[in-house]
């Protein structure tokens, strides 16, 4: 009876090491194909024994991958049970994997971005900054330490989860359970991406539709304001009031699509990207393309 491969936890723990460098190799063609491959070294050494096996699976490992850095442990984890479930002999091939790292990197990306950079390092870097800003030390090395803390421990206990449901994906070798698993991260993926679209992408028409001479008492009287900082107390206590900086009232382009729907030229602008990106439209193409029209808008008054 041949003894089944088996990654032990030690392999794991050096598996989890490596991916630390997940984004050493970042390149613009694949992006972190190279950390990823690197990540998984101390796994295909121990689950394939010949040059050929091993320069395989780096080679699939080499596609395109790019997501958060520390999202990624997750789907390391599921990887490394299909790798492992492979060597054992299961009939589990290059386009299934690359499907698991495909389905499941994209949805991710949008949670580790509002999750790390956006909500648990501003606050510990405001935290770390007041301590420092005071003159305290342990500023600087509570930030250090607390955040490289809440990083490995991350990365390793969802590397570990990603691995122990990748060993239940392998089971349905049908894929039922794989599909309902990258699903479940697409839907969860677009819902953060649907939030996040008004805040990441801004789209401002400039042009005036409407100027309105507002009623006396309805905008500050600057003539009325006295000088220094008591006038722009006063100012400011007026404009809380809800009177107007300026005495007309000038309605934008831009304020009309906001009173439909807030937002609606970035989502148009997502959508389109999307669009053009499922037409095989290369993403550079865009970028420049983006550059251009907004030059263009902006020269003509558009935007």
């Amino acid at each position: 009876m041949v003894n089944k491969l088996k990654l032990t936890k030690k392999d794991r723990i050096s598996v989890w090491w490596h991916s630390t460098f997940i984004q050493g190799s970042w390149n613009y063609e694949r992006m972190q194909n190279g950390g990823w491959a690197y990540a998984l070294i101390p796994a295909i050494k121990k689950l394939y024994k010949t040059k050929e096996d091993r320069a395989a699976a780096l080679k699939r490992h080499l596609e395109f991958f790019n997501t958060h850095p520390y999202v990624a442990s997750p789907i390391i984890g599921v990887t490394l049970a299909l790798e492992e479930d492979r060597a054992n002999g299961l009939p589990i091939d290059d386009i299934t994997i690359q499907g698991v790292k495909i389905g499941m990197m994209g949805p991710l990306a949008g949670i580790g971005d509002p999750v790390f950079w956006f909500t648990v390092r501003p606050i510990l870097g405001a935290l770390a900054g007041s301590l420092a800003m005071a003159g305290n030390i342990l500023g600087p090395i509570i930030f250090f330490v607390v955040w490289n803390a809440i990083r490995m421990s991350f990365t390793w206990y969802t590397q570990e989860f990603g691995y122990k449901a990748g060993s239940k994906i392998t089971d349905d070798v049908s894929g039922n359970l794989l599909q309902d698993v990258t699903k479940g991260a697409s839907i969860l993926g677009m819902f953060i991406l649907g939030s996040l679209v008004n805040r990441w992408v801004t789209v401002v028409f400039t042009p005036i539709v409407s100027t309105v001479k507002l009623a006396n008492g309805a905008f500050i009287d600057w003539s009325k304001i006295p000088a220094g900082a008591e006038g722009i107390k006063q100012a400011l206590l007026q404009q809380k009031g809800g009177l107007s900086l300026t005495p007309d009232k000038v309605t934008t382009l831009q304020n009309n699509l906001d009173s439909l729907i807030p937002g609606l030229a970035g989502l148009g602008l997502t959508l389109l990207c999307m669009w053009l990106l499922k037409k095989k439209v290369s993403p550079i193409t865009i970028i420049f393309g983006l550059f251009a029209v907004g030059i263009v808008f902006h020269l003509i008054g558009l935007m």
